[in-house]
Order: C-alpha cells, then sequence, then structure tokens
C-alpha cells in the first residue's frame, strides 16, 4: 500500500494571515479556516497539510522539519537564526506583503545622536537576538531586553532607545520619537526545510507553489486589454499601446479587421480606453488577472 504524499506548510497566523489567503486563492489553492479558534486551515489542495502559527516560530520549526515550507519575515529568520532555504521573495505593497524596517529609534529631546551613543544604554526589542548581534558586531555594549508590546512607549521611560518595526516612520514621529538608524529591511519569504528538497516529489511540489504565488504578485496591478481595430487604424493604436512585452495580435476572420490583446498596468486603463476609442478601436474589453507566469 502506498503512503499519501503530504506537504506540511506552516501557515502565517496574525498580520499576514488574512494578505496570505487572499494569494494563496488567486494562486488557484483556497484556503479557509473552520474557526477563529481553530490552527488548522482547510485547502482544496488536498495534498497539503496547514498550521496557522505566529512569523515569529515559523523560520525555526521549518529548520527543525515540523513544517516542509512556510511563509514568514526575513527579519525573523535573522532573528532565529534559522538554517532554512529561501525559495522566493514575496512582495507587493498592494497585497499586504510589503518591505518593512526595523529602525534603532530614541525620544525626540535625548542626546543620543549616533548608535555609539548607546554604549552602556538599554535597548527594548521584540528582535533581541539580532539587535544584541547588530551592536555586538560593531563593538558597541548595550543592554537589549525584550519587550512584550507598548515598545514606543517604552523610550525615554524604562529605556533609552528601542529597535521597533516601521513602514513609513509615521507611528514614530506621532510618540515624538527620532530614528537614529535602520538595521535591518525585511519582507515576507517562501521558506523550506532543506531535507524536504532531497524529496523529488515535495521539491517539485514547492517549485509550484512557489510558480504560482508569484505568478499572482505579478498580476495583482495588472489587467488585460482585448480590442479591435480596423486596417487603416492598425498602426496608430499599436502605437498608443503599451503592454508588458508585446502585443498579441490576431486578423479577424473574413474581415479587414484586427483583434489585439495587451497585459498593462491598472493604472493606465481609465486614461488609455478614451483615447483607443477616439483613434477607431472598438469592442474593448477590460479583464482582470489571477496570475501572470514569465
Amino acid at each position: 500500500m502506498t503512503t499519501k504524499k503530504i506537504l506540511k506548510l506552516g501557515f502565517p497566523k496574525g498580520s499576514l494571515q488574512n494578505a496570505t489567503i487572499a494569494l494563496f486563492k488567486r494562486a488557484g489553492i483556497r484556503v479557509t479556516i473552520p474557526s477563529s479558534r481553530s490552527y488548522y486551515p482547510i485547502s482544496d489542495d488536498k495534498d497539503l497539510e496547514m498550521m496557522l502559527i505566529r512569523s515569529q516560530e515559523i523560520a525555526k520549526y521549518v529548520q527543525d522539519g515540523f513544517f516542509d515550507v512556510g511563509l514568514t519575515g526575513y527579519d525573523w529568520i535573522c532573528e532565529t537564526n534559522s538554517n532554512v532555504q529561501e525559495v522566493c521573495e514575496l512582495n507587493y505593497a498592494k497585497s499586504g506583503f510589503r518591505f518593512v524596517k526595523w529602525v534603532l529609534a530614541v525620544p525626540e529631546n535625548s542626546i543620543i545622536k549616533s548608535i555609539e551613543d548607546l554604549h552602556g544604554k538599554r535597548i527594548a526589542t521584540e528582535l533581541v537576538r539580532y539587535t544584541t548581534k547588530y551592536f555586538a558586531q560593531r563593538n558597541i555594549k548595550v543592554n537589549v531586553e525584550f519587550s512584550w508590546g507598548a515598545t514606543e512607549a517604552k523610550a525615554g521611560k524604562f529605556v533609552d532607545a528601542i529597535v521597533e518595526l516601521t513602514e513609513t516612520g509615521s507611528s514614530l514621529k506621532e510618540n515624538n520619537l527620532r530614528i537614529i538608524k535602520e538595521i535591518l529591511q525585511s519582507s515576507t519569504r517562501l521558506i523550506v526545510n532543506r531535507s524536504s528538497l532531497l524529496d523529488p516529489w515535495k521539491k517539485e511540489k514547492i517549485e509550484n507553489i512557489s510558480l504560482l504565488l508569484q505568478g499572482a504578485l505579478r498580476a495583482e496591478n495588472m489587467v488585460g486589454l482585448k480590442l479591435n481595430v480596423s486596417n487603416k487604424n492598425f498602426t496608430k493604436i499599436i502605437q498608443i499601446l503599451p503592454s508588458l512585452k508585446k502585443p498579441t495580435v490576431a486578423k479577424l476572420h473574413g474581415d479587414d479587421w484586427y483583434a489585439i490583446e495587451v497585459i498593462l498596468e491598472e493604472t493606465l486603463v481609465k486614461e488609455i480606453i478614451p483615447i483607443l476609442k477616439r483613434n477607431g478601436a472598438t469592442d474593448i474589453v477590460e479583464y482582470s488577472l489571477n496570475k501572470i507566469i514569465y
């Protein structure tokens, strides 16, 4: 009797959870979570066995073989110092997969101006191991302590500085904090246990998932556009149309007309459709895309 092959996937619980569910859906893998208390998502891909777990822990459990593959931030790979292999980077702001940065910040009125000024000082952060290593590599002795939350409120009261996650820095400014240094930039990564790649079935399954996820991200801000144009307006329309590569052109049956199809950025459509219409294009159809595979 043949044992069914299963790929175990660490699914990020928390801020990335909804964005990951939406991305998997566009990739063609429907994921549902039975209830708000459930830790076991259900997928229409019967080869996948998923578990919800915090992003901070996924790299460690992928490394240890509890999961074959998982989605987590580059920052948590660094923090746990996990020996995992990155398959691909998943970065697109519109989908919720954004570049973020960890920054060193102090109160606006602090006399601290540089990282060297923190010698002998106390720092609060959730990124303890990486921060400790960062300062040790620069021969700056600091006391780094774990922060359970409300980190921004601790600067200047309980600690001299904080290392905090930010996208724009606006929250830090609102709390009268000043950024001294960016110490790490991070984005979401699809990671895999190195031993899992030795299994040909798992390796192919992981590569397939990676291909579909990246294709779904590429399609996020793109649309398809179809239109018909007569021979006399053909050259003019081709010159107007932008496209991902080159337009697809087909001659219409029995007519001196052409069908043209392109993929372009969604933001361009509202401007270009009226221009196309005024220059002789007809039967213009815009449609959404789920995936673009190069």
